[in-house]
Parts: C-alpha cells; sequence; structure tokens
C-alpha cells in the first residue's frame, strides 16, 4: 500500500480512502483464514520441530565436544538411547562430564517430550483429515511427521487454484526479475512462501532416494540438469505431485511418478 499511495498526509480517513480505492480497484488480494479448530494443532507441530532442532543441537555438542579434547567418538548413533552409556565417562576433566551430563539428561527429557507431542499430533491429525494423512503416507519415505507437517501446512488443497500458486507457495520455484527481456539478478523474494512445507517435501525427495526407481530417475535428471540442480527439480516434481494426489483424493502411484 506504500508504494502504491505514498503521501506526507496520513489519518485514518485518508487511510479508509485508499484502502476502499484498492479494493474496489482489486489491487487487494484476498488473503486465506486458516481454520481456529486446526490453528493451535499446526502451531504445535512447529513447536515439535523447534524440540527437535534443540535436542539435535545438543548431540551435535557432543560430537564437537569429542573433536575438542581430541577424544575419539563414538561410533553408535547417540539418538538411540541404548547408545548413550558411558558416554560423558570417556572424557578425564570432570567439568567436561558434567557438560556431557547435562546435554544426555537434556535429551533424554526432550525425548519423552517429542514422543508424547507427535503421540498427541496423530491422533489430532486423524481426527481433522485421516483419509490425506493416509495418502499422504502413501509416498515412499514419507512418515507420521512429515506427513502430518504437509497436512496441517496445507489444510485444504483446494485454497489454491493452480499447481503453479500451489509450487509458490511451498517455495518449489525459483523467483525472477525480468525487463525488455533481460533477467538481473536472483530475482528476491525467495522468502515469501511457507518454509516449513518447503522442508517437508524437500526432506521427502531426499528419503524417496531409498527406492530404486527414485535412484535411476535422479541419475537421468543429474545427467539432464546437472548435479546441482537435479534435487531441486525431484523436489518440484514431487510437490506437483502432491498437489494432484490432494487434488484428485488418490494414492501415490510410483510408475506414474516415475514416467511423467
Amino acid at each position: 500500500m506504500r508504494l502504491i499511495h505514498g503521501a506526507k498526509a496520513k489519518n485514518d480517513r485518508i487511510d479508509a480512502f485508499k484502502i476502499a480505492t484498492l479494493l474496489r480497484g482489486g489491487l487487494l488480494p484476498m488473503s486465506y483464514v486458516y481454520p481456529a479448530e486446526m490453528r493451535s494443532t499446526r502451531d504445535l507441530l512447529r513447536r515439535r520441530l523447534h524440540l527437535v532442532r534443540e535436542r539435535g543441537q545438543m548431540l551435535a555438542h557432543i560430537q564437537n565436544t569429542h573433536h575438542q579434547y581430541n577424544v575419539e567418538p563414538p561410533t553408535a548413533r547417540l539418538v538411540y538411547k541404548g547408545n548413550r552409556e558411558g558416554v560423558a565417562e570417556r572424557f578425564d576433566d570432570m567439568a567436561v562430564q558434567k557438560s556431557i551430563q547435562i546435554d544426555l539428561t537434556m535429551i533424554e527429557s526432550l525425548d519423552k517430550v517429542i514422543r508424547d507431542c507427535e503421540l498427541h499430533l496423530e491422533k489430532s491429525a486423524k481426527v481433522h483429515d485421516a483419509d490425506n494423512f493416509y495418502r499422504l503416507r502413501s509416498i515412499p519415505g514419507v512418515g507420521k511427521v512429515l506427513a502430518m507437517t504437509i497436512l496441517y501446512e496445507v489444510h485444504t488443497i483446494d485454497r489454491f487454484d493452480r499447481v503453479q500458486d500451489f509450487a509458490s507457495y511451498a517455495r518449489l520455484i525459483r523467483p525472477s526479475k525480468e525487463s525488455a527481456g533481460k533477467k538481473t539478478g536472483s530475482g528476491g523474494g525467495s522468502k515469501i512462501g511457507n518454509p516449513n512445507l518447503k522442508w517437508a517435501i524437500a526432506e521427502a525427495a531426499v528419503l524417496m532416494l531409498r527406492q530404486q526407481e527414485i535412484q535411476k530417475l535422479m541419475n537421468r535428471l543429474r545427467r539432464k540438469h546437472g548435479k546441482g540442480k537435479a534435487m531441486g527439480v525431484l523436489s518440484h516434481k514431487l510437490g506437483r505431485t502432491i498437489y494432484y494426489m490432494l487434488k484428485r483424493g488418490k494414492p501415490f502411484d510410483l510408475e506414474r511418478f516415475v514416467a511423467a
């Protein structure tokens, strides 16, 4: 609004007139109002992601402490509780042992909180939209968390008239600036859209590579687009597939995905 109607004088009467003028000309796009009954569950899902990242930072701190004091790091993954025994005792300094014990205690506490949170979210997803929840889980590599993330960040696919609108909202396309047939820079606007939806689709695309058919598709994309761009093309392809899955109410079709 400031770019369209910039003026030195500003008051309620002038602001109301400007807004009415923009509405009459169709220059104010309608925004989507997320339903109140699902809004708190979506916020809880985002809170769960924050807790997972906090746990990841503590696991990374334990790993970095081993390198800092030149101690051989454990070969087993500390994300599993059974592999955390005796980790703090690997250090001679008592202060370092205490620091590692604090990390392990916080990790164990967060494990319980995250597990309880995921159980609550799964029950809520089955109540709000069980059909699309299981439909999204038909994608290879997509588990409960990714399915819930896509489900709650999208809510209803009917809010997007075109698949291009959905791809733009999910940050699956690169913005561009063009004037007189010339492109300038990257275009900006890369932060417009939903970062959580972008993360979920990108993560799902990586997990899909466990399938042999997807690996063959990825090799073809690398030969055609290059190694750096191939992953983005696969994510965009998956995003379009999710759009049509939700739009048509059909599960994931691996053969059609590879052949298209």
